[in-house]
């Protein structure tokens, strides 16, 4: 179900941006727009993994170094059918973590010293088990195709008035004004449908649907309560917003991740059909 909604919104992105490219920049203007959106985020997905975990002081941990630890992410990737993953820690007290990486041969899995000491191993393996979920299923190109696709509508309604395209003052500037909104609300709409997914499909990895809610809500209650100095750009590659206040109306729209309890209650109803 995931999987359709995020196919059906990227359609949406590309129907959006033909749109608004025909309109205010006309095959030229959607052209260099694109190859612009594409430059930009070509670069971040690439170099994503070294760029994030230095911002983060994030450090390899070896076996030797951190046994336990490695111990279970080669367990779980091994059920997911995956290479093994560089092993990270952050030096934060935040319970969190992020997965990134092009794909899964150059995955890292990273978690926070918090997250260590404040999760049970259900709980922790639930976690992994999210972020390789996140791996197998390159949610890291999806990401990037939908910030492409929104950068490249966002450029097109920034510099559509310079534009030769007769579309009337009043309407270039509602598209102007509009078609970036329209495009942020859609990347975002991906973005929580992935979320989801990797809940669900974490969950089927680690076979305890329940070890990864108990973590969902120790780590949504941390958040509240226990600042971490992360950067808004890099907020929604963690498995629970670092910036995490209660989303509530229009909050909801332009997040990168789903209400905590919702999420939840899509792991307690997943573990109660499996009873």
């Amino acid at each position: 179900m995931n999987t359709f909604r995020t196919t059906a919104l990227m359609a949406v992105m590309i129907v959006l941006f033909a749109l608004i490219g025909q309109a205010l920049g006309g095959t030229g203007g959607m052209l260099l727009a694109f190859l612009i959106a594409v430059g930009m985020n070509g670069v971040s997905y690439w170099y994503s993994s070294s760029i994030v975990l230095r911002m983060y002081g994030a450090e390899e941990v070896s076996r030797a170094e951190a046994p336990e630890l490695h111990d279970l992410v080669d367990r779980l990737r091994r059920r997911a059918d995956l290479p093994m993953p560089k092993v990270c820690i952050i030096p934060q007290d935040q319970p969190n973590a992020f997965a990134t990486g092009r794909n899964p041969d150059n995955a890292v899995v990273a978690v926070t010293e918090g997250i260590v000491r404040a999760l049970d191993r259900d709980e922790l393996a639930g976690v992994i088990a999210h972020e390789l979920a996140h791996i197998k299923n390159r949610d890291m190109l999806t990401s990037t195709v939908a910030a492409t696709l929104a950068a490249a509508i966002t450029l097109l309604a920034r510099f559509g008035i310079f534009f030769d395209r007769d579309q009337g003052f009043v309407t270039s500037l509602l598209m102007m004004i509009l078609a970036p909104m329209a495009a942020m609300l859609i990347q975002m709409a991906i973005s929580r449908s992935r979320e989801y997914a990797a809940d669900r499909d974490g969950a089927e990895i680690a076979q305890n649907p329940l070890g990864l809610a108990s973590a969902l809500r120790s780590m949504e209650r941390a958040a509240q309560h226990q600042s971490m100095p992360a950067n808004q750009a890099t907020s929604h590659m963690f498995i629970v917003n670092p910036f995490s206040g209660g989303l509530s109306g229009l909050k909801r729209l332009f997040s990168t991740h789903p209400p905590t309890e919702e999420r939840i209650a899509r792991l307690e109803e997943m573990a109660g059909r499996a009873q």
